[in-house]
């Protein structure tokens, strides 16, 4: 018995594919599947900033790289894990919209992240690490494309926002703890230490995406418990074999009638005489037997059918089993239908403003990666944990993410966008002034830096909700466009080269400024480059602003839907 229930736990095929996997509703349930993603996502990036102490290290007493060699190697290391994720994540969401399935490139990527930590664990050279990395930016590559399109799947378009929010509590948390658990367990209990925690985590993702179950394949099942079909009841064949007249409105094979779900519950009782007599039904307005919707069962031997109520037209929510989208090419310019999603996307003015916006975010938040450490250290005479530390106050405020998505649900992601940037500029300008020690100045730090965390929180979360809102948007205004599967992983995949980019440029602008002109002049740039980031934020987010004056101007309701501007 056991072993049935480890197999359907944790086998892709299982040996009865007709029987429901055990707890179907909680392993397909929008919170497992978030939890999952989320989980995913931390096991990414925490792996990625668990070895950071580790790998000079592993450079010098185990691939025998000289002293001097060391930081070249360490940049090199870091630009190929980069560059990976820069290639791989559009062929990772093109793969993944042409899959039946989200959760199998899933599990393909936990093997590669799994592959990368045996190699950087066991190296001895500098092509295993190198080749370590290269698999690790490819996994991150799979988690960040394929489990946010798995998101929208699951939760649509109207929560979106929501749920991005606590994916950047994930990937906030993670960058934070990474660094400080790996000085930390490696300070203690030694390269090998570091491992250990690491695969203990792998292990953890392991399960959870093993367990998980899309909602889609859920729905194969509920379906089939809904549609459930009830014989001719005994007392009904007893009553026409005596010459009793059988009650009219009960249904039978030719009656036509159909029964909804709490109807044929009390029917089946009375079936089995279990029950007492049901009541009839009353009709509506215009003669049907009740508000349902008419969903015949295939099955030529039904007696009782059951109903299921249609989503209104007022409703946006995704339905608890989504059907896929159907193509509609007669809704569609040939031209659009006859070029690759990838190029329809990058064609879009919207979400080109986007990924502009994600890169700055990205590069905004990565840049004191590089000068921050360095800078504490030279003005408080902080070691490893202390330069760890102060990045708490940076960090702390992506708890209040959701939030903020909630927020670009209900309002439109154009506000925060643009707020958050002008919000960051004077914050990163005034961080100049922390020129000197001083417990002061330590405060002033800490300050500028939690508000900084805030601005930067505004903005990601909606960018992140943006591809989402943006693709929405175009199936709206041309049906069928990106074919029955969709292009989510791939919109994904390109804002993962954006956010990529970001973490590559950010540290190199901020060092390269830092060496030639001095921190004042480093922060000056950034707060330039944040205030110039609100213009396009401001006028393209939610589609063209103009757009928007004009139906203003008309008269035209701005209120059916912020999220479905011109893009």
């Amino acid at each position: 018995m056991s072993g049935h229930i480890t197999q359907g736990f944790f086998t892709l095929v299982r040996s009865d594919p007709e029987k429901p996997p055990p707890l179907l509703k909680y392993r397909s349930s929008k919170g497992f599947i978030l939890t999952t993603i989320c989980v995913a996502v931390f096991t990414d990036i925490f792996l990625y900033g668990i070895i950071v102490p580790v790998v000079p290290f592993a450079l010098t007493k185990r691939a025998g790289v000289a002293e001097k060699d060391v930081q070249h190697w360490v940049s090199v290391l870091l630009a190929v894990y980069g560059a990976a994720l820069l290639a791989s994540a559009p062929v990772c969401g093109f793969l993944a919209d042409r899959s039946t399935s989200r959760r199998l490139p899933l599990l393909v990527g936990l093997l590669a992240l799994a592959g990368a930590t045996l190699l950087l664990c066991f190296g001895h050279t500098i092509a295993v690490l190198v080749t370590g990395r290269l698999l690790q930016g490819i996994s991150a590559a799979i988690v960040w494309t394929v489990g946010l399109a798995l998101l929208v799947d699951t939760v649509g378009q109207k929560e979106i926002g929501q749920v991005m929010g606590y994916i950047s509590i994930s990937m906030s948390v993670s960058i934070l703890v990474a660094p400080l658990l790996g000085g930390v367990v490696y300070d203690r209990g030694g390269y090998f230490g570091v491992y250990y925690m690491a695969f203990a985590l792998i292990i953890v993702d392991i399960i959870l995406r093993t367990v998980m179950i899309e909602k889609k394949v859920a729905c194969k099942w509920e379906k089939q418990d809904q549609a459930t079909v009830v014989s001719g009841p005994p007392e009904r064949e007893k009553a026409a074999s005596s010459g009793q007249q059988q009650d009219s409105w009960l249904p039978n094979q030719d009656s036509g009638i159909h029964l909804t779900l709490s109807e044929n519950k009390v029917a089946k009782r009375w079936a089995s005489g279990d029950g007492p007599r049901p009541e009839a039904p009353l009709p509506t307005d215009n003669g049907s037997m009740g508000p349902k919707s008419k969903r015949i069962s295939p099955m030529m031997n039904a007696d009782i059918i059951v109903e299921e109520p249609e989503p209104g037209p007022d409703s946006n929510t995704p339905p608890e089993c989504p059907s896929p989208v159907e193509s509609s090419s007669a809704a569609t310019p040939k031209e659009a239908r006859t070029r690759p999603p990838v190029v329809v996307l990058l064609s879009s003015r919207r979400l080109l403003s986007a990924l502009y916006c994600a890169l700055v975010q990205s590069a905004l938040l990565a840049a004191w990666d590089a000068v921050l450490p360095l800078h504490v250290n030279k003005l408080f005479g902080w070691r490893s944990l202390g330069a760890g530390l102060i990045f708490l106050p940076l960090v702390l405020p992506s708890f209040f993410a959701p939030v903020v998505g909630a927020f670009s649900d209900r309002y439109g992601s154009r506000l925060p966008t643009s707020i958050g940037f002008l919000l960051a500029t004077p914050f990163l300008i005034l961080l100049r002034l922390v020129s000197h020690g001083g417990r002061a100045q330590v405060v002033i730090l800490c300050v500028l830096l939690a508000c900084l965390g805030v601005a930067l929180t505004i903005v990601m979360t909606p960018l992140l909700a943006e591809v989402a809102y943006i693709l929405e948007a175009k199936e709206q205004h041309h049906p069928g466009l990106f074919g029955h599967k969709g292009a989510y992983a791939q919109a994904y995949g390109l804002f993962n080269m954006a956010f990529a980019g970001g973490m590559l440029v950010g540290p190199l602008w901020a060092g390269a400024v830092v060496d030639k002109q001095g921190w004042a002049t480093m922060c000056l740039t950034l707060g330039i480059l944040s205030v110039v980031s609100a213009i396009p934020a401001f006028l393209f987010t939610n589609g063209w602003i103009g757009e928007q004056w004009k139906r203003g101007k008309k008269g035209e309701d701005q209120r059916v839907d912020v999220h479905q501007g011109i893009v």
